[in-house]
């Protein structure tokens, strides 16, 4: 699968401010990444989107280097958006203002069967469903101040992909959502491997995902394994990059066994393979 980027686009000032922006045109649903090189009278803080935030963040490799990174929901609709970069020169605040096009990335359809119980919940079900949903945002809202990746980010699963992030999905007929990952093929047992490093921040069986783990990376990003039919590792625990956290399965709302992997930043629901060839081309470029 390719990815497109736009040329490196970079704003500078008189007080030696600049600010890389690697994509400065971004589908719904991707992530875009944006480099700041550190001044001494420069403190940057965080980069505003409407009444959203994102975070500056230390660079893992780079000593001279901060981050941020710019979760596009599948949602948005394409325009020019506005960006401004809030700091501190010399003590004093500012704002900075760049532009961001959102694109569509004109995803594809399809049609699913699956358990008339999964999409016709039971009162008991869907306050489930809404625990769940809560827990889980409240761990993909949490930033991490550290950072524990210090290598390229892989895939969780060496097999061919049965179906692609951001397909709008129609169940039954009736209901109507769109996929939130990406699935890997694989029958149930296969071991699962840990995208990088990080810490287990959730593993349980969940009414839709079924058998999930959570992996934390720091400064709000978060990959996630869902159908799996066993866990390898508990909550708390930190794993290592290609570690086997468990087996797969098809648990939940599922029409066979697969992997679905997913990935979160900011809290935000975006394509996990373009998450992490972002993260290795531009965050990680230079290590294995």
């Amino acid at each position: 699968m390719k990815y497109i980027f736009t040329l490196l686009f970079m704003i500078s000032t008189l007080s030696s401010f600049a600010v890389d922006i690697h994509e400065t045109s971004i589908g719904n649903g991707k992530t875009a990444f944006v480099e700041f090189t550190k001044e001494k009278n420069l403190k940057y803080e965080k980069i505003l989107i409407g009444k959203k935030t994102y975070k500056v963040f230390g660079h893992p490799l780079d000593d001279e280097k901060m981050y941020a990174l710019i979760p596009i929901s599948y949602y948005e609709k394409p325009r020019e958006q506005k960006m401004s970069l809030l700091y501190e020169e010399n003590g004093l605040a500012k704002e900075k203002s760049f532009s961001l096009l959102i694109k569509d990335s004109k995803y594809k359809k399809e049609r699913l069967k699956v358990s008339s119980s999964k999409v016709n919940l039971s009162k008991e079900d869907t306050k489930r469903v809404q625990k769940e949903y809560h827990e889980a945002m409240k761990i993909y809202n949490t930033s991490n101040k550290d950072i524990y990746v210090s290598s390229k980010f892989i895939a969780p699963l060496e097999s061919k992909i049965t179906s692609e992030f951001g397909k709008a999905r129609v169940y039954n007929d009736t209901l109507k959502g769109y996929h939130s990952g990406t699935d890997f093929r694989a029958k149930t047992g296969e071991p699962i491997k840990a995208s990088n490093e990080g810490i287990v921040v959730l593993a349980k069986e969940r009414f839709y995902s079924g058998g999930s783990i959570i992996l934390d990376h720091g400064h709000g990003i978060y990959t996630c394994y869902f159908h799996m039919s066993k866990f390898d590792v508990k909550e708390g625990q930190k794993v290592k990059k290609a570690q086997i956290i468990g087996l797969s399965g098809e648990s939940g709302r599922v029409t066979g066994p697969h992997l679905h992997f997913s990935a979160r930043v900011a809290g935000v629901q975006v394509d996990p393979l373009q998450l992490i060839s972002v993260m290795n081309k531009n965050l990680l470029k230079g290590v294995q």
